[in-house]
């Protein structure tokens, strides 16, 4: 699945982040994969605190038959959370471009652009009528 702007798998085209970008952007990170842990799925309330002592592998199953997650990569023990047909996460207000679950949301998130594919840089894709701020 491609992300649905251009440039965004294209890391070198990310912009240093700076404090309430956010405010003008798409959400354009929200296209990128998210992995997300066993500890994350119970925050999300996607499974309970008892799962925990269940096989990832199994809860992997379970899940993708729900349609939440894509992914799992056992050797990790990370599941990839599932992304709609255009790119954007399964989370993600198409209306307000806005995180439903943002209280619950996946450490990946928490910690976007801090960590991930290029640290201190972020997706940027500005709003049409947003001016960037800084």
């Amino acid at each position: 699945m491609s992300a649905p702007f251009p440039l965004l798998e294209d890391t070198a085209t990310w912009i240093k982040y700076r404090r309430k970008l956010c405010l003008s952007c798409t959400a354009a990170c929200c296209s990128l994969p998210v992995e997300v842990t066993m500890e994350d799925l119970v925050r999300m309330e996607l499974i309970d605190t008892f799962d925990l002592e269940e096989s990832a592998k199994r809860v992997a199953k379970r899940l993708k038959k729900a349609g939440v997650i894509e992914h799992f990569y056992q050797k990790k023990g990370l599941f990839t959370l599932t992304r709609l047909a255009n790119g954007d996460c399964l989370y993600l207000d198409q209306t307000s471009r806005r995180c439903t679950i943002y209280e619950k949301r996946p450490d990946t998130c928490r910690n976007h652009p801090l960590v991930g594919p290029r640290n201190g840089f972020c997706a940027f894709v500005a709003k049409e009528s947003a001016p960037v701020s800084g």
